[in-house]
C-alpha cells in the first residue's frame, strides 16, 4: 500500500513537473535576424525597385530623395512626416499623408527611423529599407510579419 502510495505521488509529480516544463518552454522568446543575414535580400529589392540606397554603418539602406533645409531633428525632436510603408513584396501596411495625425517622438519609433530621420532636414524626402532588427523585429506588428524587411518613404514636414 506504502509502495502504491509513493508510485503515485512519484507518477503524480512526474505529471506536474513535466507539464511546468512544457509550459514554462512555451517559447515567448524570439530570434531576431541580423541585418548582414539579410544583406542580399535587401540588395535584390533595391535593385527591383531602382532604389541606389547608401548603407548605414547599422545595415540600414537610404536614398535621400530631397535633402530639405533648415536644421534636422534629434531623437528628442517632435516630427510631423507623411509616409508610406510596404513589406519587400509589395503590401502596403501602412501610409499617412496628413502630417497633423504623426506628431510623434523621434525616440518613440522603430530604431530604422530613429538612424535614418535625421538624415534629413524640414521639407526633406527619404527612402529606408529597414532590416528587420531596426524594424519591429522578431515579433509580428499588426499585419507586419515578424523578421520583416520594412520599405518605407518619408517626407519630413516638421518638426519640434
Amino acid at each position: 500500500m506504502v509502495k502504491n502510495l509513493i508510485v503515485f505521488l512519484f507518477v503524480g509529480l512526474v505529471a506536474v513537473g513535466s507539464w511546468h516544463c512544457n509550459k514554462s518552454n512555451t517559447n515567448t522568446s524570439c530570434t531576431v535576424v541580423q541585418p548582414a543575414d539579410e544583406e542580399q535580400a535587401i540588395l535584390t529589392y533595391n535593385a527591383a525597385k531602382g532604389i541606389t540606397g547608401i548603407k548605414d554603418e547599422s545595415g540600414l539602406y537610404y536614398e535621400i530623395i530631397e535633402p530639405g533645409t533648415g536644421g534636422t531633428p534629434n531623437l528628442n525632436s517632435l516630427i510631423e512626416i507623411k509616409y508610406r510603408g510596404e513589406l519587400t513584396n509589395g503590401t502596403v501596411f501602412d501610409s499617412q499623408t496628413d502630417p497633423t495625425k504623426t506628431r510623434w517622438a523621434l525616440r518613440s519609433l522603430i530604431p530604422g527611423w530613429q538612424i535614418a530621420i535625421p538624415k534629413i532636414k524640414k521639407g526633406g524626402k527619404i527612402k529606408m529599407v529597414i532590416p528587420s532588427a531596426l524594424g519591429y523585429g522578431c515579433r509580428a506588428n499588426g499585419n507586419i510579419p515578424a523578421n520583416s524587411i520594412l520599405f518605407f518613404e518619408v517626407e519630413l514636414v516638421d518638426f519640434y
